[in-house]
């Protein structure tokens, strides 16, 4: 939750679970990014240092490659359609995997998928265990964390209405979209895609161009 407050993006990272049980975190780490109010975009390489330390650590893949946790700002916990997609896309060739999502509020939203067999998902509850030792709060070294590896990139300014936040039906209009003021997230949301395609960190750039995250300590 600290790392979620620190700034008004979504934030993501990897969850590290202890071998003997494969639900129960013991530390959640961040990696190079990209972020916005809607996405998470994380850096290949530093995707791959992360493996590397891991494996380097003795940690089996399971224990740190199958459950992806990043945070929205606002109060739902609902995955969005680029949540779904990318947890598709990246983990769905895995045996099993874990999308964990904490809103602003508190909220969250666990879902474990099996990909082997028929497959299947069910949404996990979530619960804080006091009762096994963990390390002392760290604030400094979490702040350290959070600037290292996160990098805030702003909206694009492509409104022409009288406010950044009243667009004009011609910003619609640009982007083939109906004008309906109820589906302005989802235009906000639409623009950022289509002003960043070209972006190797985007998250909806082309697979060959890499990208093993192309969204989106908490």
């Amino acid at each position: 939750m600290f790392l979620r407050d620190l700034g008004e993006t979504e934030v993501g990272g990897f969850g590290i679970a202890s071998v003997k049980d494969l639900l129960y975190l013991e530390d959640i780490q961040l990696v190079r990014q990209v972020c916005t109010a809607a996405s998470v975009s994380f850096d290949d390489a530093a995707v791959a240092d992360f493996f590397d330390r891991q494996v380097d650590r003795g940690l089996p893949l399971a224990a740190f490659g199958r459950i992806w946790v990043h945070t929205h700002p606002g109060d739902s916990p609902q995955p969005s359609l680029t949540d779904e997609e990318t947890f598709a896309r990246v983990f769905g060739q895995t045996d099993w995997a874990v999308m964990f999502i904490l809103a602003r509020g508190g909220q969250t939203y666990v879902r474990l998928e099996f990909h082997v067999g028929p497959g299947g998902g069910l949404l996990v509850p979530v619960e804080v265990d006091y009762t096994r030792p963990f390390p002392a709060a760290d604030q400094a070294a979490w702040c350290e964390e959070y600037l290292a590896s996160v990098q805030e990139e702003p909206w694009p300014l492509l409104m022409s209405g009288p406010s950044h936040l009243e667009p004009a039906v011609a910003d619609f209009d640009r982007y083939g979209q109906p004008v309906d003021w109820d589906s302005w997230d989802e235009f906000l949301v639409e623009v950022a895609d289509r002003g960043h395609a070209s972006s190797l960190h985007h998250h909806h750039h082309e697979e060959d161009e890499g990208g093993l995250f192309d969204d989106d300590r908490f």
